[in-house]
């Protein structure tokens, strides 16, 4: 794996731990045929992260302890050594990291808490789907924020973390996420999914102090919920820099 001198967005840094504001359009590792431009190639070459050694270069994660969609925007955690990743991996794992989204929804999921298995479609096995093949528990605590024009500006709260959780179980709710080309369709308003990770939560690995971060709500997100005729809630952070009033 090449190092890159990539520009990131970095929320907080310390000897432990990295959270930066993943941009829409950059995968977080390598994938198949994608070795380059990836956040892991931006650790890489910026913090001097070790590529370790691995038998295909997909396979190189320094630091990651979750992950992002491409085109899904947000705030992540990246561990900078070992006992960093292993206790965040175990808090990851252990459900104890609060992970809140902002999504713009076509039409208005119920409101409350979905328990819906998600696994493997059965014929498109790219896509993931409520029943699937090998179903895991999956939960998602879904809040309309504001609508309009059948619109809706939706918080989703990860009780799990399944593959493409939110958006299979906003699909499932027959008001898939605006612009999402997979699991709904695409938008002239906004050219990728308009789903951004807005909050994390979760105690430092060496001192357990509780660590608060968002990230604001990206441009094109911004334009296509405005374009739709929507307000903001008060409170919350565009990427303008000034709080929604």
């Amino acid at each position: 794996m090449a190092p890159e001198a990539i520009p990131l967005e970095v929320l907080h840094e310390d000897q432990d731990l990295l959270v930066v504001n993943k941009p829409a359009g950059m995968m977080t590792h390598p994938a198949p045929g994608v070795y380059s431009g990836t956040l892991v190639n931006a650790l890489l070459g910026r913090y001097g992260l070790s590529a370790e050694e691995a038998p295909r270069p997909e396979l190189v994660r320094p630091g990651i302890v979750h992950r992002l969609d491409k085109d899904t925007s947000g705030v992540m955690v990246v561990a900078r050594h070992e006992a960093a990743h292993r206790r965040l991996a175990e808090a990851f794992a252990g459900r104890s990291v609060y992970k809140r989204y902002l999504a713009l929804t076509v039409g208005l999921p119920p409101e409350g808490l979905l328990s819906a298995p998600i696994g493997r479609h059965p014929v498109d096995r790219t896509r993931m789907h409520v029943g699937g093949i090998a179903a895991r528990h999956a939960q998602t605590e879904f809040e309309v924020l504001a609508q309009a024009a059948g619109h809706g500006l939706v918080s989703a709260v990860l009780h799990t973390g399944r593959t493409h959780q939110i958006r299979v179980h906003l699909k499932h709710l027959r008001t898939p996420i605006l612009g999402d080309e997979v699991y709904g369709r695409p938008s002239p308003l906004i050219p990728r999914q308009a789903l951004h990770a807005y909050e994390l939560r979760f105690q430092h690995p060496r001192t357990g102090k509780y660590l608060h971060f968002t990230a604001p709500i990206p441009a094109d997100m911004v334009r296509a919920w405005e374009a739709l005729g929507g307000a903001w809630p008060e409170g919350l952070w565009l990427q303008s820099g000034s709080s929604a009033s």
